[in-house]
């Protein structure tokens, strides 16, 4: 029998104050992490947890009680137990890349990812208070649960000073907010110290995953380094409630901007209904939507992607509907070459003074060129050439 009238936190943990529940330390030391007691919460199959068993040691799952409240825990479609409860699927295809993005190929320190000229990315840890099963750093999970030592960060920052184009750097994992208050103000201020590092982001899932994490004293750690850009990961608007509204509210108040990056994931938020909403939602607290990703192809997430086309349909869907402010790009992650950012043709074809396009209704316009270079033919030709002549 699972939860109905009573909340989440009553049914499963009437034991447990409410001071102890909005505990971060608390929530991360009650995650469930075995299939026998996820069961207990949420139907599961007896065959299918039968099966899962004899994975179990490859599974490396892991749930707050906060999230695994979220979850409608007699639908087995529900979208949010579909980001974190193991299936099946990620065993029944062998598809798909340990390293889907090359980042190894460029990691010139241990736990350095310096792929573009100008940022630089930090692998704080490679812990997260919630497994995603769509994440494509799954291959991390099988070394064993480690954080970057005090040594080989001083290798980073050395690294990162010898480097003066690298202006960005984005503090990743894992969740680097999983790291302790101590070593997050250690990094921070050794990054401000930098002298070419203009910009520090943090990614993390923690605002929709372990939002309780946001304390005053880290809000206070944020705001001696500000400005800080926060990228969060929500993908579906059940993801929002008052905690998480609560925490993007102090991120903001410690002067953080807050982005967000969904990842179009198949049966859960692959539909235009569910992308507006969730991204009309993100505007109303706060939150821009910085990107939408093309599920990327990693081991084991395989049934999580969706053609390409099915974001060009959700993108253009948006457009002149909904505001600017809640219209993301939409771009795909390449093994090495960085992301490519993917658009609907909104031009139909060129002449020398003028191009024919169409608007977000189909309407189609001519518009005024101003470009008069009678050698200008199209500025797409150049690239073609180039794919043509293989160069």
């Amino acid at each position: 029998m699972f939860a109905q009238k009573k909340s989440f936190k009553d049914f499963y943990y009437p034991t447990v104050s409410k001071k102890d529940w909005k505990d971060y330390n608390w929530q991360l030391n009650n995650r469930i992490r075995n299939l026998e007691k996820l069961s207990s919460y949420i139907k599961i199959d007896k065959g299918a947890l039968s099966k899962l068993g004899k994975f179990e040691k490859n599974l490396n799952f892991s749930i707050t009680p906060y999230y695994l409240s979220l979850i409608n825990p007699e639908n087995e479609e529900d979208p949010i137990r579909k980001q974190c409860v193991p299936t099946l699927e990620e065993f029944e295809t062998l598809e798909g890349e340990s390293d889907p993005l090359g980042e190894k190929e460029n990691m010139p320190v241990s736990g350095l990812i310096h792929k573009y000229p100008d940022r630089a990315l930090i692998l704080a840890t490679n812990i997260c208070p919630v497994y995603c099963r769509h994440c494509f750093r799954r291959g991390e999970w099988d070394k064993g649960e480690n954080v970057a030592s005090l040594q080989n960060l001083q290798l980073m920052f050395e690294y990162i000073k010898s480097k003066t184009s690298i202006k960005e750097v984005i503090i990743s994992g894992g969740d680097p907010l999983f790291l302790s208050d101590f070593l997050l103000d250690f990094i921070l201020r050794e990054l401000r110290k930098i002298g070419n590092v203009e910009v520090i982001r943090i990614a993390s899932r923690v605002p929709v995953v372990l939002p309780q994490r946001i304390t005053k004293e880290l809000s206070s750690i944020l705001k001696k380094y500000s400005p800080i850009w926060f990228v969060t990961h929500f993908n579906h608007f059940n993801e929002i409630t008052d905690e998480s509204s609560k925490c993007v509210e102090n991120l903001l108040l410690s002067k953080a901007i807050v982005l967000n990056q969904t990842v179009l994931l198949k049966g859960i938020n692959d539909n235009s209904e569910t992308i507006e909403k969730l991204f009309r939602a993100l505007l109303k607290i706060g939150v821009k939507p910085y990107y939408l990703f093309e599920c990327d192809p990693a081991k084991g997430v395989t049934h999580f992607r969706t053609s390409l086309f099915k974001g060009l349909e959700i993108m253009e869907s948006l457009r002149g509907r909904v505001s600017g402010l809640a219209q993301p790009t939409f771009a795909l992650d390449t093994q090495g070459g960085g992301k490519v950012p993917l658009l609907p043709n909104y031009v139909l074809s060129y002449k020398e003074n003028s191009v024919l396009v169409r608007n977000y209704e189909g309407k189609i316009f001519e518009y005024q060129n101003p470009y008069r270079d009678k050698e200008f033919s199209a500025p797409l030709l150049p690239f073609e050439d180039k794919i043509k002549s293989g160069k």
